[in-house]
């Protein structure tokens, strides 16, 4: 699916899209996050790439930075909790001066029957999922405001969001909202 995305979006943008421009992705290490990520370097970006596991955005920081060099900023944080979001955002700012773009793309899952979720497994990934995105959203796009900086966000859905699935009640609830 990642290699079939990369194949559709080569191309789509004007070579330096994202010139001066520094993005910062929840979930940045593995799979969409990452192939987003690589994508924006190739656009002339720089990144922000936070998640939980600091070894995994580590290892892409290290990989983006031999190909598009001081290109990459791994921090890691969790989306449910502010102290971290903050931090990111702070950091984040402190390496590149700016943030210009935020791509909510942290997500999470248990691939189960939902009969067979607890409701504090239902509400991990609500929180990781739809608090997560409002927690980044709202305090970057309060420190936009106050400073009158212009700001884009990305939000990634999926289509089981509208139409529902078996396996993944909790995430396409979250998704949806």
């Amino acid at each position: 699916l990642f290699m079939e995305i990369n194949m559709n979006i080569n191309g789509m943008l004007p070579n330096n899209t994202f010139e001066n421009k520094v993005i910062l992705i929840t979930g940045g290490g593995t799979g969409l996050g990452k192939s987003i990520g690589e994508y924006i370097l190739k656009l002339g970006g720089k990144l922000i790439i936070t998640s939980r596991k600091l070894d995994v955005i580590e290892k892409t920081a290290n990989e983006f930075n031999k190909s598009f060099p001081n290109s990459t900023f791994a921090i890691n944080g969790d989306v449910r909790k502010i102290e971290d979001v903050e931090n990111v955002i702070k950091e984040g700012i402190n390496k590149f001066g700016n943030i210009d773009m935020l791509i909510n793309n942290a997500a999470g899952n248990f691939i189960s029957p939902t009969e067979r979720l607890s409701a504090n497994a239902f509400s991990v990934i609500i929180d990781i999922v739809l608090k997560g995105t409002c927690n980044y959203t709202l305090t970057l796009g309060k420190k936009w405001i106050k400073n009158k900086k212009s700001g884009s966000i990305l939000n990634i859905t999926t289509t089981y969001a509208m139409t529902g699935s078996g396996y993944v009640i909790p995430s396409a609830a979250a998704k949806g909202g």
